[in-house]
């Protein structure tokens, strides 16, 4: 309920802003299609299963449909389309030609075999191919989901469809998928977060940063900022917070998750450990990066938060009360449709690429992901100065813009 919920505040926060009427407001709103399918596996052990899919198509005005497939227990109609039309403002923030989708299967993936994960993505295939497509809908990685999960999508799908490897992104690399695709979210992340520092004139020497999450998107984020110079004072997982006052030695950190058997950071002794929940209330942290899950900051524990600028890496990791709360205080809040879009930014070169038939260098994946997420932080922070609002509402005024007039020169209002 949380997502969506928070996505029709922020929604009606910026449309206020831009006095559009009430039917233009719903029309933006309402999903194109939603889609609910059965989705039955034969378990190994020869019981069936039953589990409940979703797609959620927002809207197509200003290109094909692009969102990720998430397979989780809390997965529901809700939840999905509250995040597909998070997708229609992320991509239009960035200025890519897409629409915004989401998809996805309630059920805990943990419970189930590599061979029926497997399964379970060939029949969830086989009831929703014929609407989704390199021209209408691009699914990708996304919670519970992996490149894995991709090859074999893409698999099933190109038995109905024949050979377009363009129909999904976030593939491995040696089926078509785009280099450095799995390090996009972080690295996007890290590049703003330098540029934002730059606007409030801190330097990187002098910025303590605290990462909530080290999992794909929190270590390729601190990565980049270790290397920029920020020192990295703590980090978390659910094995507790590493603490180190004067900056961690974030490769070391890496090292040690790579080699511990579940990918934690449990047992590194180059650290003071601390309760996981301490990272989010440091006193001495100037940046806090929640990179985990959404809604980690709640009107139940924001008073406990020092940090005068938060960087959204997670998807709507703040709840709208302890939103406005940070506002209030003057908190500097890099919102999530922004700050994280450099995954779906990759992902759309990775489906330019297929398209073309030609491969990018890494280098360039990371100049081309560096140029577009740069001029969009720099037409929100413009827009947030002049208009003076928030950076999401501006981020989300120029989203809605976009979608608008894309909407309006189609002929759809």
């Amino acid at each position: 309920m949380y997502a969506s919920e928070a996505t029709q505040k922020y929604f009606h926060q910026a449309a206020d802003h831009l006095n559009l009427p009430c039917g233009l407001r719903e029309t933006l709103l309402l999903p194109r299609r939603e889609l609910q399918v059965q989705v039955t596996l034969e378990r190994e052990d020869g019981c069936l299963a039953n589990f409940v899919g979703f797609r959620v198509q927002h809207d197509n005005s200003r290109g094909p449909m692009k969102g990720g497939l998430r397979y989780h227990h809390e997965v529901d109609l809700d939840e999905t389309r509250a995040l597909a039309s998070l997708m229609t403002w992320k991509t239009a923030v960035v200025n890519l030609p897409y629409g915004g989708a989401k998809g996805g299967i309630d059920v805990d993936p943990s419970t189930l075999t590599s061979r029926e994960l497997e399964k379970l993505t060939r029949v969830f295939v086989d009831r929703i191919h014929d609407v989704v497509g390199p021209d209408t809908d691009i699914p990708a990685p996304d919670m519970g989901t992996n490149h894995q999960v991709m090859s074999w999508f893409r698999n099933q799908w190109e038995k109905y469809h024949g050979f377009n490897p363009a129909v999904i992104t976030g593939k491995p690399v040696e089926e078509y998928g785009a280099r450095g695709r799995e390090e996009a979210t972080g690295r996007g992340v890290g590049i703003l977060t330098v540029k934002l520092m730059k606007r409030l004139g801190r330097k990187p020497e002098d910025t303590k940063v605290a990462i909530q999450g080290f999992g794909n998107v929190g270590s390729h984020a601190a990565k980049f900022l270790h290397d920029a110079q920020f020192p990295i004072i703590a980090v978390s997982d659910i094995s507790g917070t590493y603490y180190q006052e004067d900056g961690l030695n974030v490769p070391e950190l890496i090292r040690h998750k790579f080699h511990h058997p579940n990918g934690l950071l449990e047992g590194f002794e180059h650290a003071k450990h601390l309760p996981m929940d301490s990272l989010l209330s440091l006193s001495d942290a100037t940046v806090l990066i929640p990179a985990a899950l959404g809604g980690v900051i709640t009107d139940d524990n924001v008073d406990s938060v020092s940090a005068p600028i938060i960087i959204e890496a997670a998807n709507g990791p703040i709840y709208p009360v302890a939103d406005k709360k940070l506002h209030d205080r003057g908190t500097v809040v890099l919102p999530d449709i922004l700050a994280n879009a450099g995954g779906v930014t990759v992902s759309y070169f990775e489906w330019v690429q297929n398209r073309q038939h030609y491969r990018w260098s890494l280098d360039r994946v990371r100049q081309e992901l560096d140029h577009t997420m740069s001029e969009a932080f720099e037409e929100v922070w413009q827009r947030a100065q002049q208009m003076k609002v928030p950076l999401r509402t501006a981020a989300f005024m120029i989203g809605i813009e976009r979608v608008q007039r894309a909407t309006e020169l189609g002929g759809g209002w």
